[in-house]
């Protein structure tokens, strides 16, 4: 039986598909990509590049610049400390698909000695306490043990007497959350909040068309801060806004809808350790120039693991996220740094590795996400491991999406049916069940050496949302670039060098089908070349159309002639799809 709760409403027009971000517990206010530069006002400079780690170790060394703020549950996360570094002894993993990992006798004691000595230098109870204490350049680490924040818990959410700090956004709501709303507020939707920088001034009203640069961002009072965990892996500090007793599985019955969220934060460091159980998003970044996020876990999150949004220079790395309804990771509105680049020369803004993305509904998105290089990850278990796409919606800026580089991924096993009764995800978006990936409407995107095996509907997915679609009349404050009249969407596109249908040790997996193609009328320069279907051979990649056109230079879109548009508006025409559309329903596992 179908699943029809938690879709989220798609209108269609003009012959395709748009949607919107998934429903949210209250409305984001208008975002601005940060000034790229480094800001020397801080001692060291913040932002500009990803930051650097600084070595737990060093945590209580007197002559780094910053101050470190140790949390910890008493003697019993020393208990706990031990109790990790002997399982860490036997061996851990990271995440699934990463090889087993063991500590050595020698760093075993070295994490037993370090963590006596933070035992006895811990001062809060309290995670926000100690970020609260922090300033710019300063460290806050976490011993093990599960930590629930209970008095963010029982901080009011929408609180009547932070009101005051709402504002309009891109579509005309006076209902947004402000900047200074999470400042003076800081617990009313998060149970840890970082704010990053001072209160200096409201933002204009309406919002600027041009997004490059925050106005009025105000002083940095907590960049350059790094918060981690003081054990051996990213199992042994939990921080839970929701059902402890679930595990790192479901239900959630989240009591707040953020479990870290780090906001103009620049040079933020966030690792070595899990989030869980949001009614939202595991962790939020907004408007941070500077982050990098490694040895993490995300789980069960309603909306997103992982939501960055309007951020430059970011690493993810060695990060496992799962069990979300929306996607694991989702780098959306990110800079302009690709085709549409103001700068001297296009650059990559975030960079995601080594991580895995799976069992959510998407194991990846990004609404109108440029400029993104993703390599060496695994994308499996979900409905669609990967979507970029352009439904644009308020706050999105960065339209139309284009510039991601996918290389050296595995897209593979992508037929986890959330829409069943039953499921363990509940899923907020409309993916179609048996897909590695798709792209919706993007532009100059290169999918390139990467493997797509198993995938029961589909290897790779690409069609066009027409601007008559996502674009409302007149051209709006709120979406610049994006005129009705035009068709910005879906051209160059390249996909070569790919091996479909085929595992990296040569095991035959076959996709359902290899590559699929929706030829908008008008779409140009999308090709595909050089790569290999499941006998290892060219001529045995399955497409529809039978012919992809493999010349960048001429290649255009002339109109859908096998059913894709049909399709596409079968599957999107009302909440929750046609019943005759087939994305819900999990197709059979391809012949060999």
């Amino acid at each position: 039986m179908i699943k029809k709760r938690g879709i989220v409403a798609i209108a269609v027009g003009a012959g395709l598909l748009v949607g919107a971000p998934a429903a949210m517990a209250h409305i984001e206010r208008a975002s601005y990509w940060p000034d790229p530069a480094i800001d020397k006002s801080v001692k060291g400079g913040a932002g500009g590049k990803v930051p650097k780690t600084r070595s737990l170790f060093t945590a209580l060394d007197k002559k780094p610049v910053g101050e470190t703020h140790v949390v910890c549950q008493g003697k019993s996360s020393f208990k706990r400390l031990k109790g990790a570094v002997k399982s860490a002894r036997k061996g851990y993993k990271l995440r699934p698909a990463s090889k087993k990992k063991r500590i050595g006798k020698k760093s075993a004691e070295q994490y037993r000695e370090f963590n006596r000595k933070l035992l006895k230098a811990c001062k809060f109870d309290s995670i926000q306490e100690a970020v609260d204490a922090a300033g710019n350049n300063d460290r806050v680490v976490i011993m093990p043990g599960i930590y629930t924040e209970p008095d963010s818990r029982a901080a009011p959410s929408n609180d009547p007497a932070c009101e005051q700090y709402l504002e309009d956004n891109d579509e005309g709501s006076n209902s947004a959350l402000s900047y200074r709303y999470h400042l003076e507020c800081p617990n009313d939707q998060s149970l840890v909040n970082i704010s990053g920088r001072s209160f200096a001034g409201d933002p204009p009203q309406p919002p600027l068309q041009d997004r490059h640069g925050i106005p009025a961002p105000g002083d940095c009072v907590k960049c350059n801060l790094q918060i981690e965990g003081s054990g051996p892996t990213p199992n042994d500090v939990v921080v839970d806004a929701g059902r402890v007793e679930s595990g790192n599985a479901g239900p959630i019955d989240a009591v707040k809808d953020v479990v870290f969220r780090a906001d103009r934060a620049d040079g933020f460091v966030l690792r070595n350790l899990t989030a869980r159980h949001a009614a939202e998003h595991g962790i939020y970044l907004l408007e941070t120039d500077g982050y990098r996020l490694e040895r993490f876990r995300t789980f069960y999150s309603a909306d997103y693991g992982m939501l960055g949004y309007t951020s430059d220079h970011g690493l993810m790395q060695k990060c496992d996220a799962a069990g979300s309804g929306d996607s694991g990771l989702y780098p959306g509105a990110t800079p302009e740094t690709g085709e549409q680049t103001r700068e001297a020369k296009p650059r990559y803004n975030t960079e995601i590795r080594y991580c895995d993305m799976r069992h959510n509904s998407a194991g990846y998105s990004g609404t109108d996400g440029n400029a993104v290089w993703l390599h060496h990850n695994n994308f499996y278990d979900n409905a669609n491991g990967f979507t970029t796409d352009v439904f644009t919606a308020s706050g999105h800026p960065g339209f139309p999406q284009d510039s991601d580089l996918l290389e050296k991924n595995r897209f593979y096993s992508n037929n986890f049916n959330p829409y069943l009764e039953g499921s363990d995800v509940d899923p907020t978006v409309q993916m179609p069940v048996g897909t590695g990936m798709w792209i919706a409407g993007g532009n100059a995107n290169i999918v390139r050496n990467n493997w797509f095996y198993d995938n029961w509907r589909r290897g790779a997915m690409l069609f066009a949302v027409p601007n008559a679609v996502v674009c409302p009349t007149p051209d709006p404050p709120g979406v610049p670039g994006c005129y009705p009249n035009e068709q910005s969407t879906s051209h160059r596109n390249q996909f070569y060098g790919n091996k479909m249908g085929v595992t990296p040790k040569g095991k035959v997996r076959p996709n359902g089908e290899d590559f699929w193609w929706d030829p908008y009328q008008g779409s140009a320069n999308n090709c595909w070349f050089d790569n290999t279907g499941k006998t290892g051979k060219a001529g045995s990649v399955t497409s529809t159309p039978d012919e992809l056109p493999a010349d960048c230079a001429t290649s255009m879109g002339t109109g859908s002639t096998e059913g894709q548009t049909a399709e596409l508006l079968g599957c999107a025409s009302v909440p929750g799809g046609d019943p005759s559309c087939p994305w819900y329903t999990t197709p059979p596992r391809p012949s060999g």
